[in-house]
């Protein structure tokens, strides 16, 4: 695969005559992978050497690779917030859940505030058909469903695939439930067949809204545990369970690409690969060559693999190392579909085309990236600094010394330099009070944050009830 620089890729976009500029008025289609615990280095392109890949290979070489795109938490939840809303979780108060766990659980009274505008309404709005096909984990109480977002179709699980009966000796949970739409359709579905259904459901919203313009939501279930293949590739990986579900991932994604081709809407179609947080390294994910993974603020935690694909638009081939977001998603979407962003309250989240399709002198729009865990602030990223300004799960009761970072020369931040910068700590020491005031850290609120959804009579997803 070529390498090249963002600004770099756009000269040559101009170059051979593609338009690097898009009109609005093109509106392209949209298609959103999202896996579950994906690592960093759990794709070919990514470095990976134990799995086979070849689809998303394919993808990354006809599109960028975003090798600093970041998610907004190392958990599932936190992590979809951010996605749909274009917000650190704090500021949407999804960072925990109503009994102060890290993520949502079947039953629960917290989920994503209807009053939230997401990604799907905005291109809703915007003329779009919209469908998510795979798990939300934003709230299983019909209030908080994806029809109650923006989405006119939702197949698929409400929360993780361990939330139910099957892998647990417990019945702490009610049984896993498969809706489509509001109703619960089977319980406890066979998930060997997940991501084959997914994939099915998927390609007939594709093939029924060609035409388009459609807005599509795949977020895989898998590889999260418990991981499950289908029969044509269980026990054929190099790497256990973990390498079947992903090379299952890397199979769905081919037959996504393939009808696209088939149906003569390559080129007008966006199409973004990502994972909702850190590799569960314990698992059998790998974050390599960055440090940490699922749950954690380490790099491997939050900073994930992500490639875009859009033929004639952004450059092929190509790999921009510039700071980028999933809260980014959004406001780029938006812009892309001529559709409008909220005006009436914050969004953390930047326009980032002009990365994405490569143009000469792009860079990052943002000044600093914070890293939360639950409800504390950990990290804060500025240029290629990272300083760490508390560790929440560290044994010593000695007071945390804050450490920092050059990932620019020590992406597996293994070396702390703080001693040898320390304008560089006190600059960023005031970047993390800038949040604590606006996103709030422990049980301090901030002055930005907005209420959850919540209600006071949660039951267990049986069954559709308005």
């Amino acid at each position: 695969m070529t390498r090249l620089h963002c600004g770099l890729a756009g000269v040559l976009l101009l170059l051979i005559g593609a338009p690097a500029v898009l009109m609005a008025a093109e509106q392209p289609n949209i298609i959103l992978i999202n896996c579950d615990d994906l690592g960093y280095g759990d794709i070919g392109c990514f470095g990976s050497t134990k799995h086979r890949t070849p689809n998303i290979d394919r993808m990354a070489a006809g599109g960028m690779r975003l090798t600093s795109y970041y998610v907004t938490s190392g958990v599932c939840s936190p992590s979809r917030a951010s996605l749909m809303t274009g917000c650190y979780p704090r500021r949407v108060n999804l960072h925990v859940d109503h009994k102060g766990d890290w993520v949502l659980f079947p039953q629960g009274k917290k989920g994503l505030n209807p009053d939230e505008v997401t990604m799907a309404e905005v291109l809703k709005d915007a003329g779009y058909a919209t469908a998510i096909v795979g798990k939300w984990h934003l709230g299983d109480q019909p209030e908080f469903l994806p029809t109650r977002q923006g989405f006119d179709r939702y197949f698929g699980i409400p929360y993780s695939n361990d939330m139910g009966w099957t892998d647990r000796k417990d019945r702490r949970y009610p049984p896993l439930p498969l809706l489509r739409d509001e109703a619960v359709i089977e319980q406890e579905p066979d998930q060997r067949y997940l991501t084959q259904r997914y994939t099915k459901e998927a390609i007939e919203f594709i093939r029924s809204h060609a035409e388009g313009p459609f807005f599509l939501y795949l977020p895989h279930s898998m590889p999260h545990w418990p991981q499950y293949a289908s029969e044509d590739f269980a026990g054929k990986s190099a790497n256990g369970k973990w390498g079947d579900a992903v090379e299952e991932i890397d199979w769905s994604t081919g037959q996504i690409l393939d009808v696209l081709t088939e149906l003569g809407i390559d080129g007008q179609t966006l199409v973004l690969f990502m994972s909702d947080n850190g590799g569960a390294v314990r698992h059998g994910a790998s974050n390599r060559p960055l440090k940490g993974g699922k749950g954690g603020t380490y790099e491997g935690g939050q900073r994930v693999c992500c490639v875009v694909r859009w033929p004639g638009h952004i450059p092929a081939g190509a790999t921009c190392d510039e700071l980028t977001t999933s809260m980014d998603l959004l406001p780029t979407f938006a812009r892309l579909a001529g559709g409008t962003v909220p005006a009436d309250r914050a969004i953390d989240g930047q326009d980032i085309w002009s990365l994405l399709s490569g143009q000469p002198g792009a860079r990052s729009p943002h000044e600093v990236f914070f890293y939360y865990r639950m409800d504390t602030l950990e990290c804060v990223r500025a240029g290629k600094w990272k300083l760490r300004v508390a560790m929440t799960r560290r044994k010593s009761t000695e007071p945390f010394v804050p450490q920092l970072f050059d990932l620019s020369e020590d992406i597996g931040e293994t070396t702390d330099v703080a001693g040898a910068h320390p304008e560089v700590v006190s600059r960023l020491q005031a970047l993390a009070e800038q949040a604590r005031r606006d996103l709030g850290d422990g049980d301090s609120a901030g002055t930005g944050q907005r209420e959850a959804g919540f209600v006071e009579d949660a039951r267990a997803l049986t069954g559709a009830r308005r």
